[in-house]
């Protein structure tokens, strides 16, 4: 299976103007296979308060330190430049985690979401969190800010959790991070992804999707875990598209609003249009969730 590298004269220019910026984006930094498809369909993934991360999780290939970097006051205005000569219409802020800080971030956070929205009408702000500890009032900061879907990320089964992630991410100390999200603030999506491949069971990714709904999650993505470099943790499986999609309706049947499944799908992959849907879709009720596949066609595209 293979997907087109990120090339054209839009990519470079928009490279160029986030390296000009001094920005960090996760589609670059996380080696993100979508990141062409993204870019160009007006969506962006930004990375907040430095590229040092004090955790240190087996699968990911941020860089780590015991300290984060000093917060750059001016990232809120850097990311709304970005916003504004890429045109955006939905971004996705996340960041490193900075348990280094009195808030881990979460002030930093709710300043950018809300200098951007306040500036560009219309757009459209998910804010994919560390878990902050599950501090009250860190997760009550990003609550009260404009984000219009609040994401974390579980990344794994139960049963794997203490081998994926950093010691002090735990499953459900995650759980209670998403549970309290929704309870903050119930109008907005709350959203989780899992990666595929740690050597995880169907009953525990079906234990999973009972926990995530349980706690109020309403979208969820499902991809495939890539290995950064030889000093990370190994794949055990490459599992099949067919297998994506039949895990995806299995999913669904959870009651999840919608469900993004297939190989090259990210937790932030065509934000955008995950979210118009589903936020329709959650006003208008009956309709039952949608279930998207991503399964790749001739030259890369997906469906």
């Amino acid at each position: 299976m293979k997907i087109r590298p990120p090339t054209g004269e839009r990519y470079r220019k928009l490279r160029s103007l986030v390296e000009g910026l001094r920005l960090t984006t996760v589609c670059e930094e996380a080696r993100c296979p979508n990141l062409s498809e993204c870019w160009s369909g007006g969506t962006a993934t930004f990375m907040l308060l430095g590229e040092l991360c004090t955790r240190g999780c087996s699968f990911c290939s941020v860089k780590t330190a015991r300290r984060g970097e000093p917060v750059d006051v001016e990232e809120p205005q850097k990311v709304l430049e970005a916003v504004q000569q890429m045109g955006l219409r939905y971004i996705v802020l996340t960041s490193v985690d900075r348990d280094d800080l009195p808030d881990q971030g979460a002030g930093h956070f709710a300043r950018v979401v809300d200098h951007v929205k306040a500036q560009v009408p219309g757009l459209l702000v998910e804010t994919l969190i560390p878990d902050f500890k599950a501090d009250e009032m860190a997760l009550a900061t990003l609550a009260a800010c404009g984000a219009d879907v609040l994401a974390h990320n579980v990344e794994t089964v139960r049963r794997l959790t203490p081998a994926v992630r950093d010691p002090r991410a735990t499953y459900d100390q995650s759980l209670r991070v998403l549970r309290r999200l929704k309870e903050l603030k119930p109008s907005a999506l709350t959203k989780s992804s899992l990666m595929l491949g740690h050597g995880e069971r169907e009953d525990e990714l079906v234990e999973a999707f009972r926990d995530l709904r349980a706690v109020g999650v309403d979208l969820l993505t499902l991809g495939q875990y890539l290995r950064p470099s030889e000093k990370h943790r190994a794949v055990a499986e490459f599992v099949p598209p067919e297998r994506f999609e039949a895990l995806g309706q299995l999913a669904l049947s959870h009651g999840f609003l919608h469900v993004a499944s297939g190989p090259f799908v990210r937790s932030s992959y065509k934000a955008g249009e995950l979210f118009a849907e589903s936020h329709l879709r959650a006003r208008a009720e009956p309709p039952p969730g949608r279930f998207e596949s991503t399964l790749p066609l001739a030259g890369g595209a997906t469906a």
